[in-house]
Formats: structure tokens, sequence, C-alpha cells
């Protein structure tokens, strides 16, 4: 069996652990076992990953294994990575691992669909055929029903149903794109690199029928990427999901509307991404701003950070259409980034609400002298989501910016400059939201009785700072491990419109 789809079978293993578990001790047990040996698993596939690539293999896909799974449509379970999965399955164990001790006081039923998430997350990212990728992708949208419609909070069935529908709207635009691209391309494999390198490489899909699949497929995975005008289910989700839920959804979920978007609708229809590109780059760039521009009206901090959201997830989908290497490098580093610094955001969020039972940034005051080390760590957060250097957000959106910036022509020089006054938006809500709850005098002496973090969240959020100033610090061997997998993506649509 490929080391790989332990990535899959652990937490189909933590399944069954977790049912049989009785008491609240033995299902934290499994939950931290689990999570942690994939912690380990994705720490361990980076480490085998780089050593290989420093040895000379230089195939585009490592560690691939293939078996027949339905022979008469050549579906089959083929996994594989690149530079970019890689990334994404160390984000992913990093925000479950995390999430399992933020979640530390939920019952089993919680934790089991919670699981069943992860499978779909981790799933998606080490699969190379497309309709295991949609498979995991539909396992990865269904338990998110429940754990919001159950476990949420404020209008949570409206938020849920709102959701699910939105999302798997998506879906069913994303199928028909799958499968146009099928047997547009012959019929004979639904391997994403061996459509891609067949005789002719995407000119073996004709360019009518690229000008259909592509926007559908696009359109399929930007719903989850908070795609305008198709974002307006995530805010509320996030608003009333349960704070790990909320890290994972918006951490590493919306992660696959991008990364499925660049792996499969721009890398197999090279030509109509080129054609059609620059009205989804439109209408990224509108993200970008309007996602900053509506967080600085909010007064829910779940809503500020789920909008903030949108503008940041916005900007992955813009650096991804600039087609340039830079910037499509800098896209990649801005989903790790971004799914570090909102799970950070909406942890501290969730463990505020526990203790103030309020998220209305107006009935909140001096949380600074009441509960300094999640006062401090909130503030870190803010200058990590505004760009300060030295942490993920300024490496990740200048890479994006100076990548795109090295299109000549003028419409994308434009649409780049519109997308960096988002920057300014940010520091303006993150600034404001900082000296509105934490600083000041408390107005509710009923806040004055409140406790800091536990050792168990204390722990939790450290970890996810640790992770935000590393990759701002040291982002060079990321950078470099991401534009290997890049680099033969983006070379194939360039090649292909040249």
């Amino acid at each position: 069996m490929n080391f790989l789809s332990l990535f899959v079978l652990i937490p189909l293993l933590m399944l069954p652990a977790l049912w049989l578990s009785k008491g609240q001790k033995a299902i934290r047990t499994v939950m931290v076992v689990g999570s942690s040996l994939l912690l380990a698993l994705a720490a361990l596939t980076t480490i085998l990953f780089l050593k290989e690539r420093a040895a000379g293999a230089d195939a585009q896909m490592l560690f691939t294994a293939s078996v027949d799974w339905f022979t008469s449509l050549h579906i089959k379970y083929s996994v594989g990575v690149d530079g970019i999965s890689v990334a994404m399955l160390l984000l992913s164990a990093v925000i479950v691992f995390t999430g399992a001790f933020v979640s530390w006081d939920m019952n089993k039923e919680y934790f089991l669909w919670f699981t069943l998430l992860s499978i779909g997350v981790f799933g998606f990212f080490i699969t190379v055929d497309m309709f295991a990728m949609f498979m995991f992708y539909e396992i990865a949208l269904i338990p998110m029903y429940l754990l919001i419609g159950v476990w949420g909070t404020g209008p949570k069935e409206y938020a849920a149903m709102k959701l699910t529908l939105m999302l798997m709207g998506g879906s069913a635009f994303l199928m028909c794109g799958i499968f146009g691209i099928f047997f547009g391309a012959g019929g004979e494999t639904m391997n994403i690199t061996e459509i891609a390198n067949h005789t002719g490489g995407a000119h073996a899909i004709p360019l009518a029928q690229q000008y259909v699949w592509f926007p559908l497929t696009f359109v399929g995975f930007g719903v989850l990427g908070a795609l305008f005008p198709f974002h307006t289910w995530s805010p509320d989700g996030h608003a009333s999901a349960p704070t790990a839920v909320s890290m994972l959804h918006a951490g590493v979920l919306m992660k696959l509307g991008g990364y499925g978007c660049f792996r499969i609708a721009m890398y197999l229809m090279p030509e109509a991404s080129h054609e059609l590109g620059w009205i989804f780059l439109v209408l990224t760039g509108i993200s970008v701003v309007y996602g900053a521009f509506s967080a600085c009206v909010q007064t829910d901090l779940k809503y500020i950070n789920a909008y903030s959201s949108v503008s940041h997830c916005g900007l992955v989908l813009f650096g991804l259409l600039m087609m340039d290497q830079v910037a499509v490098t800098g896209a990649v580093l801005q989903m790790l980034s971004h799914g570090l610094t909102t799970a950070l955001f909406f942890a501290l969020i969730g463990m505020i609400y526990g203790r103030t039972h309020t998220r209305d940034i107006r009935e909140m005051n001096g949380l600074m002298r009441i509960m300094p080390f999640l006062a401090v760590c909130y503030v870190v957060a803010g200058l990590a989501n505004l760009g300060l250097p030295g942490f993920s957000g300024f490496v990740a959106e200048m890479t994006i910016f100076v990548g795109s910036f090295n299109n000549a022509d003028i419409f994308h020089r434009v649409l780049t400059i519109a997308a960096c006054t988002s920057i300014v938006i940010t520091a303006v809500y993150i600034l404001r939201l900082v000296g509105k709850i934490l600083y000041g005098v408390c107005k509710n002496p009923e806040h004055l009785k409140l406790s800091d973090a536990n050792p168990i969240e204390r722990f939790a959020v450290i970890c996810l700072i640790a992770a935000i100033a590393a990759l701002g610090m040291a982002p060079g061997w990321v950078s470099d491990m991401i534009n290997g997998g890049v680099s033969p993506i983006v070379n194939h649509i360039l090649a292909a419109v040249a």
C-alpha cells in the first residue's frame, strides 16, 4: 500500500475508535493520537518529498500509485503529490491537530463528523484522478451540514442549508465539467497528469468544448473558493459554525476551491483559461476589495473574519489567474498563510465568545486587562492578517502583487493596483477592531470576572502562531517546494497559448 493512503486510512480507523470510545477521556485520546499521527505523517511526507527532489527526482508527481476502481469509465484510485499538494497536506494536518484541542469539550458525535470531514480534505489533496478528487470533495462537504446545523450557533439551520445548497449547486457544475473534460480528451483516462501529457497536450480537448467546460469547472470550484458573486454562503456558514469547524472550513476547505481551479480547470484547459480568464480575474478582483470593505462595516467578530476570508481567498484566485509563475507561487503561499491565520482568528474568537457569550464588538471593551494572553494573541493574529513583515501574510501577498505586476499590459496592472488597496482596507478594520475590543475600560462588570486561556487552549494557539511566524521568517524552503509544483503547470499553460 502506498504510504500516502495513510492520510485516508488513519482518520478512517479513528471513526470506529471514536464510536467505541466510552467517556470524554477516551474520545480525547483518540483525537489527540489520530491528529498527532496525521501531523507526523504530513511532516514525514514533506521530508521525504524534499529528499527525493534533492536526489534528482524530477517527475511531476512523486510517490505515485494507482488501483483500478471503475474500469468501464477508466476511474482509478490514483495518488501522488507535488510541492503544492505536500504544502496543502501539511496545512491540513496542522489545522486538524490544533482543531482537536480547540474542540476539547465536544462530544463523540461531533468528533465523528469532524473526522469524516478531514477524510475528504486529505483525500482530495493526495489524489490525481478527477473523479476520485470529486468524490473526496463531496465527502468533505457533506459533514458541514450537520456540524453547523447541530452544533452551530445563531441562525444555524439557515446557514447550514444555504451553505449546502450553494456548494451542491457548484458540485453540479463541477460534475458536468469533469465528465466534459474526460470525454473531450478522448474518454481514456481520468488521471489529470495523463490528460495534460496526452499527445498534443490540452489541445486534445477541442477549443469549442473548452469554452464550455472551463467556466463550469472554474465556477464549480470557485463557489467553494468564495468567488464573487457566489460567496454569500461563506459569511453565514462561518458565523454559525463551531470553532474547530470554522478553522477547518476557512483554513482548509476553502482552499480546495483554489486548488481545483488551478489543478483541473486551468491546467487541463489552458486555451480557454487564457481567453476567458479575464472575466474571472475581474470577479476575483471584486472579491478582494469587496470582502475587505464588507469586513469594515461588520459588528460580529466572526462575520468580520468571514468577510476577511472572502477577500483573502479572492486574492488566491486572483494570483492563480495572473498565470505568472511568481504570482501563482504567491497564491499557494497565500493558501497556507490564510489557512493558518484564519484558523488562529477563529480559535481566538471561539475562546473569547465562550467566555463573554457575545461576538458583538459593541459589547466588548478592555479585554487586554482581563484576558491578556488571548488579547495579545489576537493582536498578533491581526498583524499577521494585515500583512506585517515577519509574518506569513506579508510574504504571500507581496509575492502575488510582484508576480501580478510582471504582466506588462494595462489591464492586469490596473487590477493589481486595485487589489493592493485591500492591504490598507484590511489595516483599517483590523486596527479598529483591536482598539475597540481590547483597549479602553471594560464597561460590563460581568466581564471583569472572566478567566484567561487554559493550558489546552494556549497550546493550540501557540502552535498556530509558531507556524505563522515560521512561514513568515523562513519562507524560502516552502516557496522553493511550491515553485517546483507550480512551474510545470504554468509552463504547460503558457506553452499551449504561445
